[in-house]
């Protein structure tokens, strides 16, 4: 069996202390730094978002799987030359103002991260304004909000409002989640699209700047 494919089995098994040892070896072998990402650290995260999405994982595997996954990944990037791990775009993502969970939204950057995009992760209980200056200061292509309470769930309208005000709206796709989230709230709101879960976040951000 290749470093690969134990490395990513590790990872789909949480192993984090694995995964470092399997990592250090392939550095040690000089193995392609950037192989050992995408073939096999992320390979590892791919079957993981499979499995969460059809139900046979469930968060507290995936967080460990993503944790496994971004030790090795944070071994392997002070070897790779500057640009070498070409970002897909930019993707801004937080918990609206008035909320504060999280796991859900962790899981999607978490997701994000493996699959090539650069997160910048605002947290929870976030206003408005702030997305507003995280996605023109990185010039985001893509806007994720997260809500978990029905009372906070307005407070997306008011997040897209803000954009249009700023004249920024057309320049970024905005795509919200949580548990009572639905595509017929997101089409009410004026979202670019909806997603259940992690993995379905990811496949639609693909979709929406492809």
């Amino acid at each position: 069996m290749s470093n690969f494919e134990e490395l990513s089995k590790a990872v789909i098994a949480g192993q984090e202390q694995k995964v470092k040892e399997l990592t250090q070896l392939s550095i040690n072998e000089g193995v392609d730094p950037l192989s050992i990402i995408n073939d096999g650290l992320i390979q590892g995260m791919n079957v993981v978002g499979q499995r969460f999405k059809v139900g046979d994982m469930f968060v507290p595997e995936v967080l460990m799987s993503a944790r496994a996954m971004s030790a090795g990944v944070a071994m392997v990037k002070p070897l790779l030359l500057d640009g070498q791990m070409t970002s897909k775009g930019t993707v801004v993502i937080g918990t609206v103002k008035g909320d504060l969970h999280d796991i859900g939204k962790n899981l999607v950057g978490m997701m994000l991260e493996s699959s090539g995009y650069q997160v910048i992760d605002m947290g929870v209980d976030t206003a408005s304004e702030e997305f507003i200056a995280a996605v023109k200061e990185n010039k985001a292509q893509v806007l994720g909000l997260s809500a978990l309470l029905t009372t906070t769930m307005l407070s997306m309208k008011d997040t897209i409002e803000a954009l249009k005000e700023e004249g920024i709206r057309n320049d970024v796709k905005v795509l919200i989640g949580g548990a009572p989230i639905s595509q017929t709230f997101a089409d009410e709101i004026g979202a670019d699209g909806f997603a259940p879960d992690a993995a379905s976040a990811t496949e639609l951000v693909g979709r929406l700047i492809g």
